[in-house]
């Protein structure tokens, strides 16, 4: 078998990862309130074509009513709306304590559009018109950074193992845990998508962000280091090896 060949689950495993598939068999489902119905009808088919489930809203009142119900995994939020623009559903949403990723879209491209936007509360923000190639790398960009059921995402919190981003503290059990940044991103990874097999693929996008100089063999090296600090007196090594596909935290081990 070829080297190509071994590779093989890694490559399948990114792209069912990174496209509208989550490995727990559950579809990424996106909230899309504009009213622009073309537009609307055109990001459906691309976002469908990435096996992505959308759900479209085209009035700003109702489109927060459906947001605050909480069954998605994100949402995209026009700034222009009919009833309520999409600074004031951004504010109401997160004043609602609601856990989500929110991309903005706007014809507005001026700096302080851009401030007054993710001031509101979105996550990113994207200016009209744009490329749909790049809509994707956002939505990509943003569900890694959520951890699904996250009840606060300023600490992240699987089995014994905490990792508070307000303090850039972690600890398992009652045991402080000190880490490099390169160590902290790869933990802040493998929290934010608990349960889930991450390839190497992956690991190297999130954690040293599509540097082409970074090798894949890389990620073994700090998953060792990582595993080394996690483990520490009456726990395990937390971390699995799934072999051909990649790396595995799970709660009941961590």
């Amino acid at each position: 078998m070829s080297e190509f060949s071994n590779e093989i689950p890694i490559i399948l495993a990114s792209i069912w990862k990174w496209s509208g598939w989550l490995y727990n068999g559950k579809t990424m489902r996106i909230l899309l309130i504009e009213d622009d119905k073309r537009l609307a009808k055109l990001i459906r088919n691309v976002l469908e074509d990435e096996k992505y489930s959308l759900d479209i809203e085209n009035d700003g009142e109702l489109g927060l009513e459906v947001a605050l119900r909480g069954t998605h995994d994100l949402i995209i939020i026009d700034w222009m709306l009919p009833s309520r623009d999409g600074p004031s559903i951004c504010r109401k949403i997160r004043s609602s304590r609601l856990v989500v990723p929110i991309l903005m879209l706007t014809a507005r491209g001026q700096i302080e559009d851009r401030v007054s936007g993710l001031e509101s509360g979105a996550d990113d923000y994207l200016v009209k018109p744009f490329n749909f190639e790049e809509l994707i790398a956002r939505i990509r960009a943003l569900s890694r950074r959520y951890s699904p059921g996250s009840l606060d995402p300023s600490e992240l919190r699987l089995g014994s193992i905490v990792m508070d981003i307000k303090a850039h503290s972690v600890r398992r059990a009652e045991t402080t845990i000190d880490l490099t940044k390169r160590e902290w991103d790869l933990l802040e990874f493998f929290l934010r998508h608990p349960n889930q097999t991450l390839s190497r693929t992956e690991i190297m996008d999130y954690v040293w962000s599509y540097d082409a100089s970074v090798q894949a063999e890389m990620v073994d090296v700090y998953i060792s280091y990582l595993r080394q600090k996690l483990t520490i007196t009456g726990k395990k090594d937390p971390i699995q090896t799934i072999r051909g596909f990649g790396y595995l935290l799970e709660e009941k081990n961590a």
